[in-house]
């Protein structure tokens, strides 16, 4: 970590691999602060363009051990997880989770947390409130009641680019010019632009010690989700868009609704879905006494649709929903091979010696997947996608961050990449709904001769008789979906000419 920063007080932030946690870093760093950043997984947090202005720590919030150290010399704790996914459990592991946090962080003498949970509706009682809000609810009272000065910010819907609520709002809108809805179109809600979330995030760092409190943030809209389609479709350039709501769309129902239409899955839109039954508009604007608004500031929902819509049409979205893991999907490292003890690993291996510079071969690997697709047989990938999506899986609509440049812990449709070599070797791990572990690598090799060498590895570690049952039923088709892959990414790579350096991608 640079040392310029000198004696400025430190900031601890837990999920930074995801979509909030991965903005606000370089956000704290722009303000000057050091930041320590605590991740299960450091090397997914390798590849960000600020990596290596920050310290990174392996822990886990919900282990005392690991967060003992992590929270040592720390001015500032930003509390960014939740278990939303994670299945049943999920509220007793968020309880369990602010209570490790909020004793080490005054076992540690933190000066303070700041914690970014959802905001409730008035005059709702607790018990009544989706699962999904109680516990964020139940969380920052947690916080709050540590020991350690707390702020808790509360937003409802925040619009930016690659935030699952705005990933919802803009594919429902652009794919469904007459939309059959449920019923919370027609509920008001207080959307906010993420960067307006980030802004307060930073300004409570300085908070003075006395303040102990939940503050609502919001932006000066108070709209219906009905509102928020219609304003996109005009920012959009889109046709007025006809929306006839129903009431017996339940948020089970809306979820599956919202699954089919949207990359968004499942299970991070059935509570979506359920938050948005409520009312939830703020009912203070305390924040700015504290964190004092600028001109324009909080951005009104226009400009935050405005300015979300265009990051993503400038391939400039630093984080999206998907950044963080997916719940529930196996995390297991690639096995170590050949002399793995640990059962059957099932391997399909194609090599193709291809007439492209090692470098042409490379871009086509990194394009790969997203708008590029999978260089084989689109029905089957299709089929693949939708297979996962109708049993709760991820699906192939996630697509890419960044339709050119991959970094470790990005997903990629229904991949994540575990390792990158630029230049060399992609190695995926699957997040779709499998009887097993599966993994595919893409290696490049230059062959001597100008030319290059592609290999092509797919490896599945199965899971039970089931698991041996899956491989070999979809063995038959290997040849046409991995060989045809093989085949057609060295055709691709031997068109594809030299880089054009005015053409290079938009850093992210």
């Amino acid at each position: 970590m640079t040392s310029d920063r000198g004696n400025q007080p430190r900031c601890l932030v837990t999920g930074a691999t995801g979509y909030i946690g991965g903005r606000l870093v370089p956000e704290l760093l722009a303000a000057g602060y050091r930041v320590r950043c605590l991740a299960r997984s450091p090397e997914r947090l390798r590849d960000y363009p600020w990596a290596d202005e920050v310290e990174i720590v392996r822990g886990d919030v919900t282990d005392a051990r690991t967060l003992a150290p992590a929270m040592q010399d720390v001015d500032v704790a930003y509390y960014l997880v939740h278990a939303l996914t994670s299945g049943g459990g999920f509220e007793e592991t968020d309880r369990r989770a602010a209570t490790v946090f909020g004793e080490e962080a005054r076992a540690a003498n933190v000066g303070r947390i700041v914690y970014l949970g959802g905001l409730t509706p008035s005059g709702v009682p607790e018990q009544e409130l989706s699962p999904h809000l109680r516990s964020r609810a139940e969380v920052g009272r947690i916080l709050l009641d540590s020991g350690v000065p707390t702020t808790a910010l509360r937003a409802a819907v925040i619009i930016g680019s690659g935030s699952a609520s705005f990933e919802m709002l803009r594919y429902l809108t652009e794919r469904l010019p007459v939309m059959v809805t449920p019923s919370w179109v027609s509920t008001r809600i207080q959307p906010i632009a993420v960067r307006d979330v980030l802004r307060y995030l930073v300004g409570s760092a300085r908070m003075q010690r006395e303040v102990n409190r939940t503050f609502d943030i919001g932006g000066p809209d108070v709209v219906t989700y009905r509102d928020m389609m219609q304003r996109y479709a005009e920012i959009a350039s889109l046709p007025h868009r006809l929306i006839l709501p129903v009431p017996m769309l339940t948020p089970r129902l809306s979820s599956h609704w919202i699954g089919l239409v949207t990359p968004v899955p499942r299970s991070i839109a059935r509570p979506l879905a359920e938050s948005l039954r409520y009312e939830v508009v703020c009912r203070e604007h305390d924040i700015a006494q504290f964190v004092p608004d600028g001109p324009e500031q909080p951005f009104s929902l226009d400009k935050a649709l405005r300015l979300a819509l265009q990051r993503v049409r400038e391939a400039r979205v630093t984080t999206r929903w998907s950044s963080a893991s997916v719940p529930g999907v196996p995390s297991d490292p690639l096995p170590t091979d050949p002399d793995w003890a640990g059962g059957s690993l099932y391997t399909d291996v194609r090599r193709r010696d291809v007439d492209a510079s090692p470098e042409a071969l490379w871009r086509v690997v990194e394009g790969i997947g997203g708008v590029h697709g999978w260089y084989s047989f689109s029905l089957a990938w299709a089929v693949r996608g939708g297979l996962d999506r109708l049993v709760g899986g991820v699906g192939l609509r996630r697509g890419r961050r960044d339709t050119d440049r991959l970094r470790v812990g990005d997903s990629l449709d229904f991949w994540r990449v575990e390792e990158i070599e630029p230049g060399r070797l992609l190695r995926l791990r699957a997040e779709m709904r499998l009887p097993g572990l599966a993994w595919l690598e893409m290696h490049v090799e230059p062959d001597g001769r100008g030319h290059s060498r592609y290999r092509q590895r797919a490896l599945f570690h199965p899971r039970g008789l089931l698991g041996h049952a899956y491989w070999w039923s979809v063995w038959p088709f290997h040849s046409v979906v991995f060989g045809g892959m093989a085949r057609n990414i060295a055709r691709t790579a031997a068109a594809v000419g030299p880089p054009d350096p005015a053409g290079a991608p938009v850093s992210s």
